[in-house]
């Protein structure tokens, strides 16, 4: 497997109190099978779809019981240390590690200069997804985030972006790109977003139909935020799981409209 450039998303995994009952969602919505982990690792869990992994599911350990469910992306690195001076110089502030799993390889958590928290990762033996971009995997991320400012000039700073600006009346999204190839992007929360809805990375997982995917979402008990709606990038929608956590479905394949240059 190639290395995953600098600055790409390389992984995600959920953090949820109840980890069968997120092995049954996601199982059901996704047809993910699922490797419990060890316990010296909290029982961190591999999903894969037809074989290939494509994220994980982590256990809440004992003194987590105030963190809520949610997904993390993994941005990677080639010197997780380097990365983790470039945050602290430019403005972000590491919450853990840099720390070494095994060999597995080496991360870290950091929170943004707007509040978002993301992980950085330094492959070892685990080199990331093995199955991205297509049905019931990984899509997209876009880190949200309602102070853009300092953001905007605080990715570039750590990773070797290239940044494409999209604005109009009703988007503000900045895209990142590595040697030219879009890998995630920073969106402005609307002015009329609900105070309760923090900064945070988006997930995006793709599916073959967004509306099925969502009768899914409400048929397992999640909630459904927003959608399904149509866009240049694919019809999508904003979910949570039956325990709170955030994340997103599109299907890229069915686009309404030119996308905003």
């Amino acid at each position: 497997m190639a290395a995953v450039p600098e600055g790409a998303p390389c992984w995600v995994d959920v953090l949820l109190p109840d980890l069968e009952a997120g092995k049954h969602f996601y199982g059901e919505l996704f047809g993910w099978t699922f490797q419990e982990g060890e316990a010296d690792f909290g029982y961190y869990t591999q999903a894969f779809s037809e074989g290939k992994n494509v994220c994980a599911l982590a256990p809440t350990m004992e003194g987590q019981e105030d963190v809520p469910p949610a997904w993390s992306l993994y941005f990677a690195s080639p010197d997780v240390q380097q990365t983790a001076e470039k945050i602290r110089r430019h403005g972000g502030v590491t919450l853990m590690g840099p720390m070494k799993v095994d060999v597995f390889g080496s991360m870290l958590m950091a929170k943004d200069p707007g509040g978002a928290i993301f992980g950085v990762w330094q492959a070892g033996s685990h080199k990331g997804f093995e199955k991205k971009y297509e049905p019931n995997s990984f899509g997209w991320a876009e880190v949200c985030v309602r102070e853009t400012e300092r953001v905007d000039a605080f990715y570039p700073a750590v990773f070797p972006y290239e940044v494409q600006s999209i604005r109009d009346e009703t988007v503000d999204l900045n895209i990142w790109k590595v040697d030219g190839k879009p890998v995630a992007g920073r969106f402005k929360l609307p002015e009329a977003t609900p105070a309760e809805i923090k900064p945070q990375v988006m997930v995006y997982f793709v599916v073959s139909d967004c509306d099925d995917a969502v009768a899914t979402v409400r048929r397992l008990k999640g909630e459904v935020r927003m959608g399904p709606q149509d866009s240049p990038y694919g019809r999508f929608a904003i979910v949570y799981d039956q325990q709170g956590a955030s994340f997103s479905v599109i299907d890229p394949h069915t686009t309404v409209g030119e996308a905003p240059v």
